[in-house]
């Protein structure tokens, strides 16, 4: 593996994370023009969009709660699936937090743990060595600006597009979740078998007589925790298998 090298200053670290984040970038802003057209559905404005693109900065977490509020969920609701939709950033951040030299500050953290996003985590790690916060801010600088202007763009497009092409733009985001859990379905049997459970729990609970009488978020929001508890329970993760391959 090519040996990565951090640069001297922050300057140099800073423009280092510029220069990995622009693929990033492109990418979110793609992503995030079809959660705008999500987004235009549930009401809200560009300037609305982009606010929650840049403090969410979630796929998952964003078309969580872009759904529900187009279903006019309470707002404990609405938190509690966004939360549960974005727990694994939890983990992550936490991850990341044995990266730091010691002397980083509490500041430094909490601002890398606020972009944490599963792309910069995944160039963070491929780094090696200690964390520097000044190449995650420079990949922060680059591709957070794109994310939330992907997805004004989206409600902006949504707005003007006959309705047709709108609704046909609505499918690429359910094309694009089916493009992120394929892979992993095909090269892990246990992660490809709760994909089907999940997909058959998730049948199962919209005609249930209990649970068909819930609403989608909390439907969503319990599936989850079991599914997640399940999987958890049944193929653990073992971590000193793990680390002997990092």
């Amino acid at each position: 593996m090519k040996e990565l090298t951090l640069g001297t200053t922050r300057r140099a670290v800073f423009m280092e994370g510029v220069h990995d984040g622009v693929p990033i970038a492109l990418g979110y802003f793609v992503v995030a023009f079809t959660l705008g057209i999500l987004a235009k559905t549930a009401g809200l404005t560009p300037w609305q969009g982009f606010v929650t693109s840049t403090i969410n900065i979630a796929s998952a977490g964003e078309y969580a709660g872009f759904t529900v509020i187009a279903a006019q969920a309470p707002y404990l609701e609405i938190a509690v699936l966004t939360l549960v939709a974005n727990a694994r950033y939890f983990l992550m951040a936490a991850a990341l937090t044995q990266r730091f030299s010691p002397e980083t500050s509490l500041l430094h953290r909490l601002a890398v743990s606020f972009g944490v996003t599963d792309e910069i985590f995944g160039i963070t790690v491929a780094r090696g060595g200690m964390l520097n916060p000044y190449y995650n801010y420079g990949a922060m600088t680059i591709s957070i600006p794109a994310w939330s202007a992907g997805t004004s763009a989206g409600i902006l497009a949504g707005g003007i597009l006959p309705a047709a092409v709108v609704s046909a733009l609505s499918v690429a985001l359910y094309g694009m979740f089916v493009w992120v859990v394929l892979p992993a379905a095909k090269a892990s049997r246990p992660i490809g078998g709760m994909v089907l459970l999940s997909c058959l729990l998730s049948l199962a609970a919209t005609y249930a007589p209990v649970t068909s009488e819930l609403s989608g978020g909390t439907r969503t929001i319990l599936l989850t925790l079991l599914i997640a508890g399940i999987g958890a329970a049944l193929f653990p993760i073992d971590t000193e298998k793990e680390d002997s391959h990092a």
